[in-house]
């Protein structure tokens, strides 16, 4: 039976908006006190939402920032025109980021010290555990390129000299696009209720895609700001990294998914990526639905002979992939042997090669 396809799948969840967007520099509002910014990305995936929340905050009047596109000029001149022309005069009081990706925490500084003053400091407000992997990733090469990708990427089956040869020259890949983190942070924790605005939005910890992911929720707006957690129209990247090589990414992307299921079924859900949606439900099912039948393929390409990660691509990605595009795949790609691996399905040898193969458990 043919799966349906992406098209379809959207087709069953609700734009309230329709196609609106918002234009460059300025923003739509989504719900009372709630506004949309879009930002390009130069990526495959090429734009971010962010997200302003008119805030009061130690008794000053302004906005609360969510996400903030990665490090650089072009980003900082929209932002300028958001501050210009939607803050209604007002200043960012604090800055909420979802995650330590480089598209939602590579302006935080730049931020931070554009609207801290004598009397107010402007707080980057994150989880600890995506704080301090932030701080690692902008001041070293960790997960993102260098030896130690290139390492794990070839244990993985990666051999081409030359793709091997990028990999370690992209040290400086998150740097590049975070070139840093505010010194001080306020935690973010899992059920904590932080009052924007007179409402109370409730952390909803996140795992498997990023560190500690916080989506927020406002049971008094309806709103859950979901970042990468639950995108309407692709799914979310689970990858198993070279800092933590033996990892079960997608058990707790899965698991954490479940964490939604009690927020009610007209939820207006604001993603990362795509348009504001309805249909929370129908589509933390699709997700599921997906990595099963992904699982099941990766299952039966391992009865058939033994896999690496790297000739289980074309399974997963039947399209072409740049080098780029490729370094994401393979950690997906070992996510899904990790996840039958660890469930007891698939059993991991190491050839003489050095490479990792997964086949049934005998």
């Amino acid at each position: 039976m043919t799966p349906p396809s992406r098209d379809a799948l959207e087709a069953r969840l609700h734009y309230p908006l329709g196609d609106a967007l918002p234009p460059s520099g300025g923003a739509i509002a989504v719900a009372p006190g709630v506004k949309w910014v879009r930002m390009a990305l130069p990526f495959a995936l090429d734009h971010i939402n962010l997200w302003l929340l008119r805030d009061t905050l130690d008794g000053r009047e302004g906005w609360t920032v969510v996400d903030t596109c990665i490090a650089r000029d072009e980003a900082k001149a929209q932002w300028e025109q958001v501050f210009e022309h939607e803050l209604d005069g007002l200043p960012v009081l604090r800055v909420i980021v979802t995650h330590m990706h480089p598209d939602h925490i590579g302006l935080a500084q730049w931020l931070c010290e554009r609207w801290s003053t004598a009397e107010h400091d402007c707080r980057l407000w994150i989880s600890g555990m995506d704080y301090h992997m932030a701080r690692i990733g902008s001041r070293s090469t960790t997960g993102f390129g260098g030896d130690g990708a290139a390492a794990f990427f070839r244990a993985n089956g990666l051999l081409d000299a030359d793709a091997l040869e990028k990999i370690r020259a992209r040290a400086g890949y998150y740097p590049g696009l975070v070139p840093g983190v505010p010194d001080q942070f306020r935690r973010l924790m899992d059920g904590q209720v932080v009052d924007i605005g007179g409402h109370g939005w409730r952390c909803i910890a996140g795992y498997g895609h990023a560190p500690e992911h916080m989506a927020l929720h406002c049971e008094a707006l309806g709103v859950l700001i979901s970042g990468d957690m639950v995108l309407p129209r692709i799914s979310t990247n689970v990858s198993v990294y070279d800092v933590e090589p033996e990892s079960d990414p997608l058990a707790l992307f899965l698991d954490s998914l479940q964490r939604y299921l009690p927020l009610p079924h007209d939820t207006l859900v604001l993603p990362s990526h795509g348009k504001p949606f309805t249909g929370l439900h129908e589509r933390i099912r699709q997700l599921q639905e997906h990595h099963d039948e992904r699982l099941a393929e990766v299952m039966a390409a391992c009865t058939e002979r033994p896999h690496s990660a790297w000739e289980m691509i074309p399974v997963l990605f039947p399209r072409p992939l740049d080098l780029h595009q490729s370094t994401f795949a393979l950690g997906e790609s070992v996510a899904h042997l990790h996840r039958l691996w660890f469930q007891g399905g698939l059993q991991r040898r190491t050839g003489d090669d050095g490479v990792h193969r997964f086949q049934p458990r005998d």
